[in-house]
């Protein structure tokens, strides 16, 4: 028999491992699986040491989420595990991230730690505990087709959560189970409620787990205090126009904070790290028409890139029309067919094709560099 999972073993003999985060989707994922019969494992991840108040805190992996998954463990009847992954979150995640923002890119550690602490060691335990699945309760939707697993944006597009997981291996997604990615938020939450789920009322998480309030520079500030330089602010003719407090403290695309006067609002539009200098512009040269890309991750066929696909450069963006060059280095050249504003080195660009089931991720990268035709400085 094959179940519900795709795998060809009855519910009771196929051992799961479930990633519980302590909030709502994930702990409906385990009652879900609970309920169908599956032998089912919890685990939680530990990725830092949370300073947030018991009911202030509305990121995942806090101290909080810890007692919460396994509160919601104990009422469903799993067993429950904890992963101490905090050296490794902070060299993987927290460490690159510096990096990268002290580089004057603009970074995602989301992507970061699945790609490193949820995706690869994560589904390296549950392979050595010799699980027959990993199941998360990200909203992405997984279709085996044409002998392989595919990875689809989630039903719920408001929710979907492809951008995250385009570094996904192909190795990984054969692993991975995805149960909401057919299912709107609003489901979910009706469920809990119906399972009386402790969790069932809990608000989503919003902060990046480890910057408190969205503030950034904060973070820096602890780990490389000496990133706080002051340097140069110019226009894109190349004129001296302000000077600023570091570079860590600007991203592509801002308005607020630059405190230039001009006749029309100025945007930053570059960031050069190498001269501690950003440059200031109108918005029209924020408009990107080229982006290079770095690190790959294909799990689409070379066919499908033979003709313009479509691509995301931002996890709440649109889906624009792109050509792909993949080159033989692991790099690709994006020529967009749409132009798109406020691009940043260190964001992810994400591919993606349609068909008769929706739209389907076909890899991506992350973004090196980007062209404006009208910006030379």
């Amino acid at each position: 028999m094959i179940n519900s999972l795709g795998i060809k073993k009855s519910p009771k003999d196929t051992k799961v491992i479930v990633a519980m985060s302590g909030g709502v989707d994930s702990s409906v994922v385990a009652a879900l699986m609970k309920n169908d019969g599956y032998d089912v494992q919890g685990i939680t991840l530990k990725l830092y040491d949370s300073t947030k108040k018991k009911d202030d805190s509305r990121q995942c992996c806090a101290g909080q989420d810890i007692f919460d998954a396994k509160r919601v463990s104990d009422q469903l009847g799993i067993n429950h595990k904890i992963l101490y992954y905090q050296k490794k979150f902070k060299t993987e995640v927290i460490d690159s991230f510096i990096d990268s923002y002290t580089s004057g890119e603009t970074p995602i550690p989301c992507v970061q730690c699945n790609q490193t602490v949820k995706f690869r060691d994560l589904f390296k335990h549950a392979k050595e505990l010799r699980a027959d699945a990993l199941v998360t309760g990200h909203y992405v939707s997984r279709l085996n087709r044409d002998g392989k697993a595919n990875m689809y944006r989630a039903k719920d597009h408001n929710r979907d959560q492809s951008y995250f997981l385009f570094s996904t291996t192909q190795e990984q997604l054969e692993f991975l189970r995805f149960p909401l990615g057919e299912k709107q938020k609003i489901e979910t939450r009706e469920i809990a409620k119906k399972l009386d789920l402790n969790v069932a009322q809990k608000p989503d998480s919003q902060d990046i787990c480890f910057v408190p309030n969205g503030n950034y520079s904060s973070v820096i500030k602890k780990f490389r205090p000496e990133s706080f330089q002051k340097g140069n602010i110019y226009d894109i003719k190349g004129r001296l126009v302000g000077t600023h407090e570091g570079i860590i403290n600007y991203t592509i695309g801002q308005r607020k904070g630059i405190k230039i006067a001009d006749k029309e609002a100025l945007y930053v539009v570059k960031i050069n790290a190498d001269k501690n200098s950003i440059v200031v512009g109108p918005k029209s040269s924020l408009l990107i028409n080229s982006i290079e890309l770095r690190d790959l991750n294909i799990l689409g066929r070379k066919k499908e890139f033979e003709k313009a696909i479509l691509i995301k450069v931002r996890s709440t963006g649109k889906l624009l029309k792109a050509k792909i060059y993949i080159k033989n280095d692991n790099s690709a050249f994006v020529e967009m067919l749409e132009e798109e504003s406020g691009i940043s080195p260190g964001q992810a660009c994400v591919f993606y094709s349609k068909d008769e089931f929706g739209d389907k991720v076909l890899g991506g990268g992350w973004i090196s560099a980007t062209n404006n035709k009208n910006l030379s400085t």
